[in-house]
């Protein structure tokens, strides 16, 4: 028996946990589910790596069992709110894996992908969808979705979603649905600004606090390099090539500021051996999508990433985090290094901090509590950077692949063997070294007019006649044309072959100027 079971959740649900090996909640899910299994609106505050998906989503399915319905055309009966597609797609895959054995149909919706197979998908309702902002505006403005009919609205990461922007779309995504309804809101962290402008979505919420707010992983091992900007990637290239050819760092997670700043550490980390790839907003999410599966597959051990990850994304085995940059918003420290330590490990995290961001560092320090312990510079730090291979200039970073992987050719080293080929050329054109001077060959003399070939008088055929030699037509008065029928000279003045539109127009004419 498990405290699940304590909970009266249905047993197909208790079925789906005891697959996936759940025994003991955590403390965000033992606090949670009770409230929430009575309807009653929620706001949970919770560390991240604690759990806070399931938290929602076992009594949700629960109440969705309990209270069978009908699923709305073009609509559903519960909604979650992600600000990002990666953590819209993973909790969908966990909706998927908590409703395996019920008949909950479980659909994304989000950016990146065709429109048109959403709305084919949606055309028959579903009970849980998940759904970023913008493109579930989309869908509501082309009337291919309708939000009159949800019974449960889910914000995950709630700070995030109105710290970026969210505000005014989910303002009307609210105003689209039902007053009656349950609300629940959940994040790791939740500053008061925030918390004030969730009291316009819940009504008299339940809270729901297991850590104290902007704390980090418990088991987080917090370093600090104070470093030139300059200098810092050659660091952490010589810092990954040793902690990856020793064993002490498996998979880790690099993050930047910039998307531009992510691609540009991903080019040198390729130069120098280490395989990379980069997730950022200007990426395709396919490209996004086959990121991060090669590295939670293994395939790549490095993935340099901005804020996008930061938050939500189940990465299990993440044994580092580097940050490359520090973040000018210290909540996002608090996410970015929640992305290791998780289900009971333990974790490392580096921080590269220049001279212009100790600022940035004591708003960290202040929110979180915690000073980093300061780790120097490796010895002969400068003669190993020397050392390193310069990355290619431009483009936007390399991309993990499995021509990339298998030692292939990717699309950009077929472009730079093409660029260094030169343009096609034709096998008998004329080639130019760098240094000569193209030399023509010359033309062929014509020869002189009088040695020209004449060409022979022009043949006329057997009954070919000449012109001159026609006999002439001695049936009409001298004068007269073959078209007209008058003539010549009792023609009117203007009046040509065929003509009574010239005399019309010169009778209209004079008759004007009269």
């Amino acid at each position: 028996m498990s405290y699940f079971t304590d909970l009266g959740l249905a047993e197909p649900i208790l079925r789906a946990l005891a697959t996936k090996g759940y025994t003991d909640p955590t403390p965000i899910q033992r606090q949670a589910i009770p409230a929430l299994l009575e309807g009653r609106d929620l706001l949970g505050i919770a560390q991240t790596g604690t759990g806070k998906t399931a938290a929602f989503a076992l009594p949700s399915i629960h109440r969705l069992l309990a209270n069978p319905a009908p699923r709305p055309r073009r609509g559903c009966r519960m909604l979650v709110l992600s600000p990002t597609r990666e953590l819209a797609a993973q909790i969908a895959d966990n909706f998927r894996l908590y409703a395996k054995y019920v008949d909950i149909q479980v659909q994304t919706v989000f950016g990146g992908v065709p429109v048109g197979k959403q709305i084919a998908n949606l055309s028959r309702g579903t009970d849980v969808l998940v759904a970023t902002p913008g493109r579930l505006l989309d869908l509501v403005e082309q009337k291919a979705l309708f939000l009159d009919e949800v019974e449960i609205f889910v914000l995950d990461e709630a700070d995030q979603m109105m710290d970026l922007g969210f505000i005014k779309p989910l303002t009307r995504i609210a105003n689209l649905l039902p007053k009656q309804r349950q609300s629940l809101f959940f994040s790791a962290t939740m500053p008061d600004e925030i918390a004030r402008l969730g009291k316009q979505f819940i009504v008299n919420p339940v809270k729901v606090e297991v850590a104290p707010q902007s704390t980090t992983a418990e088991k987080v091992g917090q370093y600090v390099t104070f470093i030139e900007q300059k200098e810092k990637q050659a660091l952490l290239t010589l810092s990954l090539q040793k902690g990856l050819a020793n064993g002490d760092i498996e998979s880790c997670l690099v993050f930047t500021r910039t998307k531009h700043g992510a691609d540009r550490v991903v080019r040198h980390l390729v130069a120098a051996g280490v395989e990379a790839a980069a997730i950022h907003g200007n990426k395709s999410q396919a490209q996004r999508t086959r990121a991060l599966d090669g590295f939670r597959a293994g395939k790549v051990p490095v993935l340099v990433a901005t804020d996008i990850a930061a938050r939500g994304i189940d990465v299990p085995g993440v044994s580092a985090v580097f940050n490359f940059e520090l973040p000018n918003v210290a909540e996002q420290y608090v996410h970015r290094i929640g992305r290791t330590a998780r289900a009971g490990k333990g974790g490392l995290a580096i921080s590269y901090c220049a001279p212009d961001e100790k600022a940035y560092l004591r708003d960290i320090q202040k929110l979180t509590g915690v000073v980093p312990a300061s780790a120097p510079l490796p010895k002969d730090f400068v003669a190993l950077a020397a050392k390193l291979p310069k990355a290619a200039a431009g483009g936007s970073g390399a991309e993990y692949s499995d021509d990339n992987r298998a030692g292939g050719r990717n699309r950009r080293t077929r472009e730079n063997e093409r660029k260094a080929r030169g343009p096609r050329r034709h096998p008998d054109a004329l080639v130019v070294r760098p240094g000569e001077r193209a030399e023509r060959p010359a033309r062929p003399a014509r020869p002189a007019r009088d040695e020209r070939p004449v060409r022979d008088e022009r043949q006329p055929r057997s009954d070919h006649q000449p012109r001159n030699d026609r006999p002439q037509r001695t049936d009409r008065p001298q004068g007269e044309r073959a078209q007209g029928g008058q003539n010549a000279g009792q023609r009117p003045q203007g009046q040509r072959n065929g003509g009574g539109n010239r005399q019309k127009s010169n009778t209209k004419r004079n008759a004007w100027q009269g």
